[in-house]
């Protein structure tokens, strides 16, 4: 199933794919979808059935699917990404945090920060967390709390990122520096997550263009990894690394975003997002 969510910023409607359109959910909201995976699909597939969700209005604005408490980001987990940037294939998932604040709307503006000189683009594909997860055992107990998948656009500022001082969270946590979505996908729709396109165009020239499959550490294993080092609940967002084909890899002088640029993502099976590029 495909779940999103419409509507004016802070006031989204829960809505899912009937196979024709997108239909409002009735009496079931985004949390119980994500918390509660198997319930809210029968009684959400029983409401499509009969008929009776009501259909949303094309043109209308798509907020990101979930609201993360957290989203967890993993560095470095594409080998060709790490060889862009001159890095080991780390031992371990290099792991760094964004504040759910930095999450936007597929569609809407990233703002590129004051006095920022090098923001990036990072497409990257987005497990959300279904069940509270700690210590995680196996892949099998991985799998199960695993209500989705979505696309993120993990916007960086790599001078506030790597040349400012301290931890990579200057580049990372600028307002708008997430856009998320347009969908929830679960799982039963992604059989196999290590085998999914990526791509990301700016004004209309392609970027990234690669494959899962090329991942370091797969979803399962980073998941299980991340929560051994602490709690997930349910609809936190991990980010799982970018391919090669970020501004930071390419050679000078590098095309840094600008006010003006659009930036299309796109993964396989789970959508597109567009957004323009302003100014703070």
């Amino acid at each position: 199933m495909r779940f999103a969510r419409f509507g004016p910023h802070g006031s989204e409607t829960p809505a899912v794919f009937d196979g024709t359109g997108w239909r409002a959910l009735v009496d079931v909201s985004m949390d119980e979808v994500v918390e509660d995976l198997h319930d809210a699909r029968a009684r959400v597939a029983q409401q499509c059935q009969e008929g009776n969700l009501p259909e949303i209005d094309e043109g209308v604005r798509i907020g990101p699917p979930v609201l993360p408490g957290k989203v967890v980001c993993i560095g470095l987990n594409y080998r060709e990404h790490a060889r862009e940037s001159g890095a080991d294939i780390p031992r371990e998932p290099v792991i760094f945090l964004k504040a759910g604040d930095t999450v936007v709307g597929p569609n809407d503006p990233v703002l590129i920060p004051r006095g920022s000189s090098k923001t990036d683009w990072e497409v990257e594909l987005a497990v959300v967390i279904g069940r509270r997860a700690a210590y995680l055992a196996s892949p099998q107990a991985t799998a199960e709390v695993i209500a989705g998948f979505t696309i993120s656009h993990d916007v960086s500022e790599r001078e506030f990122q790597l040349e400012r001082g301290g931890q990579w969270d200057k580049g990372k946590n600028c307002e708008t520096f997430n856009p998320l979505g347009p969908w929830l996908v679960t799982p039963d729709e992604v059989p196999n997550p290590q085998m999914l396109g990526l791509r990301l165009a700016v004004n209309g020239h392609t970027r990234q263009s690669a494959s899962t499959s090329d991942m370091i550490f797969s979803v399962l294993e980073i998941v299980q990894y991340v929560s051994q080092f602490m709690v997930l609940h349910p609809g936190d967002v991990i980010n799982t690394g970018t391919p090669a084909g970020v501004a930071l890899g390419l050679p000078e002088p590098k095309p840094y975003l600008r006010a003006g640029d659009v930036v299309e993502v796109d993964i396989e099976g789970l959508g597109r997002q567009r957004q323009e590029l302003r100014n703070a």
